[in-house]
């Protein structure tokens, strides 16, 4: 049997609602021998069970596995992958001839908070992003391999920037079943290269997938500008979708290279690409009116609270220079991937922005995760992307 931790009076409410965090405020005390990463049980003040979890250092004190006094054994693990497998399948997802590219497990909207698994082709790459799920790395690799059969040959662990420093975990990144070079995965019928080894996360943006879909719809005979590039997915979607000429700008050159590598996949030699590795403010500063289509997908400029503020600032400072030098008739994808950055807070900048830009703007599309990305209802905190598309008179 697990150990326990104590809640102190009154704050159990939020996890009789199901919400799947104890906040290290809310405990009272702990049992004597417990480490982190243990896996535990949550007691009430009156000495009822509510939840089993696994226990950290640190704000979030218990992340909860089970609301059921259950232990969390091999079968636990293939019962939640499974169900994660055919919510996937299901929807459309999963096991599409055209789209091998997808999360099957999204954290807590998947009800394993902590764990985060996205599929490449024959790949399945796996990020702890809690010291319980570290832990469990192996056991849950094992149940995957058997869940997905033939659907995956490979598991490889990324966890190295996403585990708290302190815990001194020692972990790297590596294959933790079979081991492959081919790095090649299909999205929605067009290849690229997926960088696991170093990339953003686990390699790829996957939860863009859906907008890069409509924007392939807005981008014929536009000249289109892709802000804060990465791999270049955006680039690629409206190069199939008939655009004009494409320019891919990042401030990283890995990136660049990588965009220029996946452009090279889907369409060799087309002369309608140009990567640039330059800061995107001083480019926008260039841009003049060459552009009808921007898309503006800019890194988390807010990582917590603290930062909300700026980031805010930041947002609105970006999409003014975009309100500025977009041609009239012009469309503009813009996101915030910040959690901490409501639907509110997004709008509220960009109205900002395009107040101060003096332009007539219209909200065309209303974005958000795909999916695979599912939020857990119980757990709003889940809903981090935000995006619109607006057309500028």
């Amino acid at each position: 049997m697990y150990k326990n931790v104590y809640l102190k009076r009154g704050k159990e409410e939020s996890l009789k609602r199901f919400h799947p965090w104890v906040f290290s405020g809310a405990i009272h005390s702990i049992d004597d021998g417990i480490e982190e990463g243990d896996t535990i049980r949550v007691i009430c003040e009156n000495g009822d069970f509510i939840a089993v979890g696994h226990y950290q250092i640190g704000s979030i004190a218990v992340r909860v596995l089970s609301f059921k006094d259950i232990i969390i054994s091999d079968d636990y693990w293939k019962m939640r992958l499974s169900a994660a497998l055919q919510m996937r399948q299901r929807v459309g997802i999963a096991d599409n001839p055209y789209n091998n590219t997808y999360r099957l497990v999204h954290g807590e909207g998947d009800f394993l908070p902590g764990l985060v698994i996205d599929c490449y082709g024959k790949t399945a790459v796996m990020q702890a992003h809690s010291i319980g799920m570290h832990m469990c790395r192996k056991d849950i690799a094992r149940q995957l391999v058997k869940v997905m059969g033939s659907r995956i040959e490979n598991v490889y662990y990324k966890s190295e920037t996403t585990l708290p420093f302190k815990a001194e975990l020692g972990q790297e990144n590596g294959f933790i079943y079979g081991g492959s070079d081919d790095n090649t995965a299909v999205e929605n019928g067009l290849r690229f290269h997926v960088d696991w080894l170093k990339g953003q996360k686990t390699g790829f943006f996957v939860d863009q997938r859906d907008n890069r879909s409509l924007l392939e719809h807005y981008a014929k005979e536009r000249n289109v500008l892709n802000m804060f590039c990465y791999t270049g997915g955006f680039s690629f979607y409206a190069m199939r979708g008939g655009a004009k000429l494409v320019h891919s700008v990042d401030s990283s050159a890995k990136a660049i290279e990588l965009t220029n590598r996946n452009v090279e996949l889907n369409f060799p030699n087309d002369e309608r690409h140009h990567a640039y590795c330059e800061d995107a403010f001083k480019f926008l500063d260039a841009a003049g009116d060459n552009y009808d289509l921007i898309i503006l997908d800019p890194p988390a400029f807010a990582k917590h609270r603290m930062a909300l503020h700026n980031a805010l600032k930041g947002y609105t400072r970006l999409n003014l220079k975009a309100f500025e030098c977009i041609r009239k008739g012009g469309i503009l994808f813009t996101f915030s991937c910040s959690q901490v950055v409501t639907k509110d807070h997004f709008r509220n900048a960009i109205f900002t922005a395009a107040a101060l830009s003096g332009r007539q703007v219209r909200i065309l599309h209303q974005l958000h995760q795909p999916a695979d990305h599912p939020v857990n209802i119980y757990h709003p905190e889940g809903e981090y992307l935000k995006g619109l598309v607006l057309y500028v008179e």
